[in-house]
């Protein structure tokens, strides 16, 4: 869902993408940052619960719920720089909603991750608990950085708590996810 006047985030290439995030433009801004991120944490939830042993019972669930989630978030990165734009150019109430529902759903999806990874981290195969470990400290920060972006977008917004909450269980996921009691 890119705007008409730039290409998808998903269509660049990763040096364009982190190029465009520092250039003076609203977008990539942190929502998309955000997005990304998520994105990134789901892949490495999906890599790590797919190198567990056949034996573990949860691994196709594990790998096929981070898939749905990585597919489910990877377009909120232009959803909310296309949202962003339009509160800019009119700051009308109805633009309102999306730069709340869009960094809303990134917790929402960050958080569920989060606890996925700390799963893996926790069940899984020891040798990439590292990397299971970073998918859930990278989804902890996207859940953090939607919640914000609620609050910052609509400080009266009910949803605000609830953000709060996500980010709060996406870091407590990820702090399990680095314990060494497995």
């Amino acid at each position: 869902m890119a705007s008409s006047d730039r290409p998808s985030f998903l269509d660049l290439t990763l040096k364009e993408f982190l190029d465009a995030v520092p250039a003076r433009t609203p977008a990539p801004g942190g929502g998309a940052v955000a997005a990304t991120a998520t994105s990134l944490a789901a892949g490495l939830v999906a890599m790590a619960a797919r190198f567990a042993p056949d034996s573990w019972k949860r691994r196709a669930g594990v790998v096929g719920r981070a898939e749905e989630l990585r597919a489910r978030v990877e377009p909120l990165a232009d959803a909310d720089a296309l949202a962003y734009k339009e509160f800019m150019a009119s700051r009308s109430p109805e633009t309102i909603e999306p730069i709340v529902a869009i960094p809303f759903e990134i917790a929402e999806i960050s958080s569920e991750l989060a606890e996925l990874a700390a799963l893996v981290a926790r069940e899984g195969n020891p040798n990439v608990r590292g990397d299971a470990a970073a998918g859930a400290d990278l989804a902890a920060a996207a859940a953090t950085i939607g919640a914000r972006l609620v609050r910052l977008n609509a400080a009266d917004d009910p949803r605000v708590e609830q953000a709060a909450k996500l980010a709060r269980s996406a870091a407590a996921a990820a702090r399990r996810a680095d314990r060494d009691d497995r």
